[in-house]
């Protein structure tokens, strides 16, 4: 399923297929995708934000409240992503949307998944929210994977993951004008490291690595889940994306 012009519609109607979508990536990760302990839950309060898909595992974490490598957990190969930034060793409707994280079992939040509403950008002070937010959940340690499908504003003009980074490291980066949207999957365990892929309006969502230790990830399912949420929606939400100009 291509990727939508949601700059096309009322911010509305984006906030209801965010929270479908939230809810449907959520039952996609608890199926299967995560491993053993390891669960996700919508609109949890972590690290003193209001987080979207959390991820939380059971049972006690090794290290010095690092998430670290879990029995039952993935050992995957590094993201293949359009660019990768790593931080040096010294970095280290928009209230209204749900996001997902993933736990413990015992409440510990070990990774979040934002979809960025357009309310995130609306405002610089909506931005800076976004961005301050986000670079507390890395400092916490809790990685994160942020999936933006809005165009950059004159406020990030080279995308959501260019407005994060600026905050950790200064380093040039420059989103390809043929892929003005951004996806991207941050390993928090310093030093940070950020997977970066632009994507444009037509493309397909690959899936792309949330992390849950240094050397643990799994694929989100972020194009089925995608489709799954865009085919349950009503019929005049999608008339009015894919109606002609």
């Amino acid at each position: 399923m291509p990727i939508h012009d949601w700059t096309r519609v009322d911010a509305g109607l984006f906030h209801h297929f965010h929270q479908r979508w939230v809810g449907t990536l959520c039952d996609a990760l608890n199926n299967g995708v995560l491993p053993e302990g390891v669960f996700a839950l919508v609109d949890q309060r972590t690290a003193g934000i209001v987080p979207g898909v959390l991820s939380l595992a059971s049972g006690p974490q090794p290290g010095p409240g690092r998430p670290g490598a879990r029995r039952g957990g993935t050992t995957a190969p590094v993201p293949r992503t359009r660019f990768v930034s790593r931080a040096t060793n010294e970095t280290v409707y928009a209230a209204r949307a749900n996001r997902i994280a993933v736990h413990h079992t015992l409440g510990e939040v070990i990774a979040v998944i934002e979809i960025v509403s357009p309310g995130n950008k609306s405002s610089r002070h909506a931005l800076r929210s976004f961005v301050s937010k986000s670079v507390e959940l890395l400092q916490a340690e809790i990685h994160l994977l942020v999936v933006d499908l809005f165009p950059p504003t004159p406020r990030e003009p080279q995308g959501i993951h260019k407005a994060i980074w600026d905050e950790i490291r200064d380093e040039a980066f420059e989103l390809p004008a043929d892929k003005p949207l951004t996806l991207a999957s941050y390993c928090a365990i310093a030093p940070v490291t950020a997977y970066v892929e632009p994507v444009a309006v037509g493309d397909v969502l690959p899936d792309l690595a949330l992390f849950l230790g240094l050397q643990e990830n799994v694929p989100v399912p972020l194009e089925a889940t995608y489709q799954q949420t865009w085919n349950a929606c009503p019929a005049p939400l999608r008339d009015a994306l894919v109606r002609e100009s």
